[in-house]
C-alpha cells in the first residue's frame, strides 16, 4: 500500500530573477520546478543531531585522537571506527 503526501495548491510572489535561476537548478537536477522548490525547502529544515553536533564540536577543537587511513576505501572507513 503506497501513502502519499497531501499537496496544497499555494500561491507565492517570488522575484523573477529567482524564478529563473531556480529553473535553472531544477533543470540541472532534472527535476520540475515544484519539485526542486520542495526539495530546497525541506533540506533547509535539517538540523543536525546530537551525534553531529559533537562531532562537529570535536573536529573543530582539534580533538581527534586518531589517525586517517587513505590508503583504500575500506581502510579509510576503520580509520574512524
Amino acid at each position: 500500500m503506497e501513502t502519499r503526501a497531501i499537496k496544497k495548491l499555494t500561491s507565492f510572489r517570488i522575484d523573477e530573477n529567482l524564478i529563473n535561476r531556480l529553473k535553472v537548478e531544477a533543470k540541472k537536477t532534472n527535476r520540475s520546478l515544484n519539485n526542486y522548490v520542495e526539495y530546497v525547502l525541506m533540506n533547509s529544515f535539517n538540523e543536525p543531531n546530537e551525534t553531529t553536533l559533537s562531532a562537529i564540536e570535536e573536529a573543530r577543537a582539534g580533538k581527534f585522537a586518531g589517525t586517517i587511513d587513505t590508503s583504500s576505501l575500506e581502510a579509510f572507513i576503520k580509520s574512524f571506527k
